[in-house]
């Protein structure tokens, strides 16, 4: 009898001690919520939404063969619905703004955004999972020079409607003037604007089948990409936000992040630090 007691008491402390480390390893006080209570709260209809923006090609891309999503985001939404044991089901949008829209129709679970003022009023975010970059995109014979030659008066800037770097300029220029579009560089052509401002790759990636064209030195911002999920639905609960946050952290530390933007071919992509 008195072995079982000791046997017993031992299992406690253990099981005291792995919660403990957990908790700490967390940066927090306690363990991590079960899979099960975040499937409940984050996923109540048995399936996870996950909304991919296939207009930035950092995130996601549909495969030239089979037409399907792939991408950082798409590997990190299929992770997530495999820990938590739910279906899933990918929401696609063709730009950032849309996916920010559609909260308003509550038609997605979790979406990869970019981390902003707006957005995180109504977006509970995790630490960011990869770091772009945001620069502009000049003619070849641009009087343009540098980042900051960019705000000045008369200089017109094409820009993706909603996206993260239309948010971010909105804030922070003072004289030149944006011009929002569907298409950040098809307007910069039709309107003949003198710089389009948006995620470094696929401006590179013009540029370099348009001969007439450049991309500056230098970027205008850090783009830090995120994983989020509604605030409304969260009513001050803290678990979802929690479990999503260290979620992201292994991500990042297991090499799951680099592996998943090697496999989509975006070696220019910075996966972002611990936090």
């Amino acid at each position: 009898m008195y072995k079982l007691a000791c046997a017993a008491l031992i299992a406690v402390a253990a099981s005291g001690f792995a919660s403990a480390r957990h908790a700490h390893a967390q940066g927090g006080t306690m363990a991590q919520p079960a899979a099960a209570e975040i499937a409940r709260e984050l996923a109540p209809s048995g399936t996870l939404r996950a909304a991919l923006n296939f207009g930035n090609p950092v995130l996601a891309q549909r495969d030239p063969a089979t037409k399907e999503p792939r991408g950082v985001t798409v590997d990190l939404a299929r992770e997530l619905a495999r820990r938590l044991n739910v279906a899933l089901e990918f929401v696609p949008f063709d730009a950032a703004g849309k996916v920010f829209e559609a909260l308003k129709t509550n038609s997605w679970d979790v979406a990869f955004l970019a981390i902003e003022p707006v957005r995180a009023a109504e977006i509970a975010f995790t630490p960011p999972y990869v770091i772009i970059e945001g620069v502009y995109l000049v003619p070849k014979d641009s009087k343009l020079r540098t980042i900051e030659e960019v705000d000045h008066e008369g200089v017109r800037i094409g820009v993706n409607k909603g996206s993260a770097y239309d948010l971010f300029l909105t804030r922070t220029l003072k004289h030149a003037q944006l011009q929002r579009g569907e298409n950040g560089i098809e307007l910069f052509r039709k309107e003949r604007l003198d710089a389009a401002a948006g995620v470094k790759q696929p401006l590179a990636e013009y540029a370099t089948s348009h001969p007439d064209v450049q991309i500056m030195d230098g970027r205008f911002m850090e783009i830090r990409q995120a994983m989020g999920t509604p605030r409304v639905r969260l009513q001050g609960r803290e678990a979802v936000p929690q479990y999503l946050r260290a979620f992201v952290e292994e991500m990042k530390a297991s090499g799951f992040v680099a592996q998943a933007l090697a496999r989509s071919n975006q070696p220019d992509a910075e996966v972002a630090p611990p936090e």
